[in-house]
């Protein structure tokens, strides 16, 4: 199912004799994997369904090399027995799964390769960025200030694209780790049996295993499939990563005391994130806090365990330290009297245990119940392991202690009791309904939505100011009041059990004015979890307001600036150390203005942002909400994080981690660790180099951007919102309808039941455009703007100055980079079958000849500017993967048009639902980042 030698990739780079050397182990491993996988179709289904599936993908292939037209593919489909569509559909994805794999494994081979040869570090790494830093001959004063409180901070968040069940997920991480082995020369696994044997029965097992769910994911299933890759990766991983950024930073600046704190600790959205998410309750927030403690205590509980068997130690024949032999006699233990480590070890092992009793639902396995007090704080952990750590360190016994035992302090440090901070986030509309009741319950003000925004902001701030409730236990009040209430209850509990830490940030979404932040802050206030009046600065939640459309970009910096003039809101802000976070939204934005527009109103929000903290002495923490797609803020991290303005990274990065992007970065250790040093290597170059490079020159370039912003934008609006008819179109062709019903989130797909763009959640938005292959939020009105700029210039050589912009401005080359990437994954020519789905030929051609002719112009711009005929010229992973699996897309795409067709005209198959949602489930694997 995978001959693909015959076939010349795409790209100069890959034109190469070496590029095809290079490449040639990839092919190899995508040619046993579908050699593979056709034998279990071909067993299990049949000669009769092997071969309609081989000749789909001959056919795919002669498509692309335009031996035969794509109709002739299509009409392979044609009436089709929904009974042997589903199979092929089936085989594809699976190829696509087993491809993502392949290619996984190949791009560990060409580091080790890289290394191996002696080459320089690989930009992106942190050897790579600990040589710039090197070279920059920096001072211990700059660092230690840039660096106070850095933060990388990978979130992971409720906005499922990612279509595969656990099941599914596992079996894969085992192929992966069988060809892995295979990577590096064994034919067999470590316990005797042949490799190609186990991967024929693990893809015999996926083979036989559904694909998709039969009924919606629920929120507790998105917990637990979020914590999945702690276990999977980051207990691995995370400690590792900060003792070695740690150990490197503070070599080359030792007295400047650095990363006091873990660089990296991640958060999550899951169970806290009840934007048009009905479903989450206290209830879930109650067990999406306990579930993170309990799985970051049942890995104490798995090390110290073990640790009590490694050091076994006898005092016969070792020193120990004063302050390990106290720790080791809290508990007097005959049998073990002369093993004062395994003593000591039993000692924390107990007290952790009285720790889980007293803040765990459920108590993990390994537990030991000694009757000794719990630990109040992980702190206190901590210094007991610091105890174990500097006994064995000062007694020749450093080569113990820095092995299990320091990976385990790291863990601590990382994931405290909490394992993970939990965001919560609410509607500004839904805050300000239940602030007006909350006020008329307590004779406040009868008609809070009635005030302007000055007269809100006075009462708000008022109230803030008093340490009185406005509601008493027991109040009367309606089920959306009372659930919010009990909501950040849960919320204030989750602080008080676990730690600060567990429930760092509350976010506003839409957030638009001063008095949206104060109605957050009133929240937090009626459960305790703020207090600054003026005897008290009590503050352990950030309010953090998070700006979505271009409007409120625009204004973001301002509506701060006005928060912060606000003595009540300032006292907030010195609580937090006078620290504030802002997050941006990458997704409403686009979906708002489009991409370029979506992209300049974002830079043009930091830079703003960064000059009001600047102005106003506070520490500035940028939030960064993007998704996996371009469309949606998604690329390369390294690249998008280096194109930031200077200033907005300032030592602490977080962003949001989301669908299939959360696994293809964590799902496997090494993998995990390429991705989290990535976040860090950048987080450190942009913080302490200048990466902006446009010096004095910065403002014109500004002003060039301000133009083509506008221009843009204007082109995208004409489409998506002034076209008569658009709504239709999009519902008519593609399958944005069908996507509620794929069961991949707990979330409805809007907002607010209603046919609105503007109320269609960004994910389906993005999803429904990649499924047809348009790409449509990536790119649309680019083509316009630079079009028209450059025909405006009266004489000018405006062409040069976008192509100087290209070379030297690292934020402009990134989207156009990104922009390229998005274009590579479209097809207008299967775009063109999808418009077919609109019975009204009128609307089909008003629409669809506007998506073309941008397309094309689009195209013609992007060589135009950077040079390249070839849009993954800079991109040589991407255009491998655009190589080997594309041709495979094809037939899902023809058989989803085919299945569309029937279902909407009537077809209640339930086998022709399922057969789209299967199809809908391998485009998104395939494409990787499709939301």
């Amino acid at each position: 199912m995978a001959e693909v030698a015959d076939l010349e990739p795409i790209g100069a780079v890959m034109r190469t004799r070496v590029g095809r050397e290079a490449t040639e182990p990839m092919r190899e491993d995508i040619r046993l994997l579908g050699a593979i996988l056709g034998d279990t179709v071909r067993d299990q289904n049949g000669e009769q369904v092997f071969d309609l599936v081989e000749r789909a993908r001959v056919e795919s292939f002669r498509v692309r090399r335009s031996e035969i037209d794509r109709t002739e593919l299509a009409g392979m489909f044609d009436g089709i027995d929904v009974r042997q569509a589903i199979p092929v559909i089936r085989a594809f994805t699976h190829f696509a799964l087993l491809a993502n794999v392949a290619e996984d494994i190949h791009r560990e081979r060409r580091r080790a390769v890289h290394i191996e040869a002696g080459e320089p570090p690989q930009p992106s790494s942190l050897a790579a960025t600990y040589a710039k830093l090197d070279s920059a001959q920096l001072d211990s004063t700059t660092v230690a200030e840039a660096l106070a409180g850095a933060l990388v901070s990978p979130v992971i968040t409720a906005h499922p694209t990612e279509t595969r069940r656990r099941t599914v997920f596992d079996t894969q991480h085992r192929i992966t780790a069988l060809m892995r082995l295979r990577m590096h020369g064994h034919s067999h696994t470590e316990d005797g049996r042949d490799i190609e044997h186990e991967l024929r029965r693990h893809i015999l097992t996926l083979w036989q295993t559904a694909l998709i769910r039969l009924s919606r994911l629920k929120i507790q299933d998105e917990i637990e499939t979020g914590l999945r890759y702690y276990r999977a990766a980051f207990f691995d991983v995370i400690p590792a990563v900060n003792a070695g950024v740690r150990a490197e930073l503070n070599t080359r600046w030792p007295d400047a005391d650095l990363l006091a704190e873990p660089i990296v600790r991640p958060g999550s959205w899951i169970g806290g994130d009840r934007d048009g998410n009905p479903n989450v309750t206290a209830e879930v927030v109650r067990l999406a806090t306990g579930s993170a403690a309990y799985t970051a205590l049942e890995h104490y509980f798995t090390e110290i365990t073990a640790l009590e068997e490694e050091l076994s130690m006898s005092a016969r024949l070792v020193r120990i330290s004063d302050e390990l032999a106290a720790l080791a006699d809290e508990r007097h233990e005959p049998a073990r009297a002369d093993e004062p480590y395994r003593r000591a070890l039993r000692v924390i092992h107990a007290r952790l245990t009285a720790t889980a009793q007293q803040i765990l639902d459920r108590l993990p396995e390994h537990v030991l119940d000694l009757g000794l007090e719990r630990y109040d704080t992980p702190a206190d952990l901590l210094a007991d392991l610091d105890v174990v750590y500097g006994s064995l360190k000062a007694n020749g016994s450093a080569v113990l202690a820095d092995d299990r035992l320091a990976r385990l302090r790291e863990a601590v440090r990382a994931f405290g009791f909490h394992l993970s901070g939990l965001d919560m986030r609410q509607n500004s509309d839904v805050h300000e309904e239940v602030v007006a009741e909350l006020l008329a319950w307590a004779g406040v003000h009868a008609d809070y939505p009635s005030l302007d925004e000055a007269e809100r902001v006075q009462l708000l701030a008022r109230e803030l100011a008093t340490r009185r409730p406005l509601v008493r236990d027991g109040a009367e009040l309606s089920e959306l009041a009372r659930r919010e209430l009990d909501i950040v209850a849960a919320a204030a509990r989750a602080v008080r059990v676990f730690g600060p830490a567990a429930v760092p940030n509350y976010i506003i979404s839409m957030c638009g004015s001063v008095s949206d932040m104060l109605e957050a802050a009133i929240l937090l206030k009626e459960v305790g979890l703020l207090d600054v009046s003026e005897s008290q600065h009590y503050a352990p939640v950030g309010i953090v307001p998070l700006f979505e459309t271009i409007d409120d970009l625009q204004r973001g910096a301002s509506i701060l600036e006005s928060a912060l003039d606000l003595p009540v809101y300032r006292r907030i802000v010195t609580a937090r150390g006078e620290s504030q976070e802002v997050m941006l939204g990458y997704s409403d934005s686009n979906k708002d203005g489009g991409y370029l527009a979506a992209n300049w109103a974002l830079y043009r929000a930091e830079l703003d942002l960064v000059e009001t903290a600047r102005k106003t002495g506070i520490r500035l923490r940028l939030f960064h909400g993007r998704g996996g797609t371009v469309g949606r803020g998604g690329g390369p991290s390294y690249d998008a994080i280096l194109a930031q303005p200077p200033g907005a990274v300032n030592g602490s990065l977080r962003i949001t981690e989301q669908g299939e992007v959360i696994a293809a970065k964590y799902a496997e250790p090494q993998i995990a660790h390429r991705n989290l040093e990535t976040l860090v290597a950048a987080t450190l170059e942009a913080t302490l180099l200048d990466v902006e490079g446009l010096g004095d020159e910065a403002g014109p370039a500004y002003q060039v951007l301000d133009d083509l912003a506008a221009r843009a934008q204007r082109a995208y609006a004409e489409l998506v919102h002034e076209t008569p008819g658009f709504v239709e179109y999009f519902k008519a062709s593609t399958p944005v309808s069908e996507i509620g019903a794929l069961n991949i989130g707990s979330r409805p797909t809007s907002r607010k039941p209603t046919t609105s763009i503007s109320d269609l959640r960004a994910i389906p938005w993005v999803l429904a455009w990649s499924q047809s292959r348009v790409m449509l939020p990536g790119w649309y009105g680019t083509g316009t703007a630079f079009e028209e700029w450059i025909a405006d210039g009266q004489g000018e050589d405006r062409v040069e100055v976008l192509r100087d912009l290209y070379r030297r401005w690292p934020f402009f080359r990134t989207v156009l980079s990104n922009m390229a990437q998005v274009l590579a994954k479209s097809d207008l020519g299967l775009a063109a079958r999808y418009s077919e789905l609109v019975d009204d030929e009128q609307l089909r051609r008003r629409v669809f000849d506007k998506i073309v002719d941008e397309h094309a112009r689009t195209l013609r711009m992007h060589q135009s500017i950077t040079g390249q005929d070839d849009l993954l010229a800079d991109n040589p992973a991407l255009a491998r993967s655009v190589f080997n699996r594309f041709p495979y897309l094809e037939p899902l795409n023809h058989l989803q048009v085919e299945l569309l067709r029937r279902y909407r005209s009537g077809d209640d198959d339930e086998l022709v639902q399922r057969g789209i949602l299967l199809t809908m489930s391998g485009l998104a694997t395939a494409l990787r980042n499709s939301g």
